[in-house]
């Protein structure tokens, strides 16, 4: 089966049951794999730490899992992914989902050749059967044979029946608005999608200094809790998401949003 996310992860860009003192090592691991697969240099392993080191622990999306990520920079040939899988986990600093034993490292072109591969990801991570395959997988090539044959999680934890909305924006943010915020993009839209309402609600990734931007255009705002401490008061609702990949918890926050 044609997968993105396989398509966008080199053989040589996968490491499994690594050691790493800690998370800025786990973040060079995963820069080094991104180099040594020919899609971002040095320069870019730097700027995924510089990336933690001033928004907080944003990129760990949900129990055991960080994208290691950052905007685009000249470093960067071309988007792709790195895989590291550690022997043992690392602390990230992250309040809920700590500590974490898979990093992939996350290096994009531009704002939207890897919204498929997100979303695919966001699926596996999602999926408690293709997780414990992804973590039993011995060689690059099992790994990549689980990736390329999941599919995306069934639903959202409940439909909010007929009660119509009219067309809304809701804003998922992240630090950079490439990669945390896709993953909570996607998300959503599946619980939208479940409830009816994807044709009455708009879902757009973005980054800080945009979301501040736009606020008064949202309904609400979802994100970290690192970044919505960075957003402060936008005028708007802004929910805090502890798993990004959490149907059942992005269903609770649109409950919230919305009264219903």
């Amino acid at each position: 089966m044609s997968s993105a996310l396989a398509d966008m992860l080199a053989d040589e860009a996968i490491l499994l049951d690594a050691s790493a003192a800690d998370w800025r090592d786990a973040i060079r691991q995963a820069g080094a794999l991104l180099d040594r697969s020919g899609v971002a240099g040095e320069d870019y392993t730097r700027a995924m730490i510089d990336s933690v080191e001033e928004h907080g622990p944003y990129i760990v999306l949900t129990p055991g899992f960080a994208l290691a990520h950052a905007r685009p920079i000249e470093s960067v040939r071309r988007t792709g992914l790195s895989w590291v899988r550690l022997s043992e986990p690392v602390e990230f600093g992250h309040a809920e989902n700590d500590p974490v034993s898979l990093v992939v490292g996350l290096a994009a072109v531009d704002d939207s050749s890897h919204t498929s591969a997100m979303a695919e990801l966001a699926g596996v991570l999602a999926d408690e059967s293709a997780m414990a395959r992804l973590q039993s997988a011995q060689t690059p090539a099992q790994l990549k044979a689980v990736l390329s044959g999941d599919e995306a999680p069934s639903g959202a934890a409940g439909a909010a029946g007929s009660r119509s909305v009219d067309q809304h924006l809701i804003l998922t943010v992240c630090g950079n608005g490439l990669g945390t915020s896709l993953f909570l993009k996607n998300t959503l839209e599946g619980v939208l999608s479940t409830w009816g309402w994807g044709r009455h609600v708009t879902v757009e990734a973005t980054d800080t200094i945009s979301a501040r931007g736009r606020a008064k255009e949202a309904a609400a705002i979802l994100t970290s809790g690192e970044i919505a401490k960075t957003l402060g008061d936008v005028g708007v609702p802004v929910r805090v998401i502890g798993n990004f990949t959490s149907t059942a918890e992005l269903d609770g926050a649109l409950r919230d949003i919305y009264d219903v």
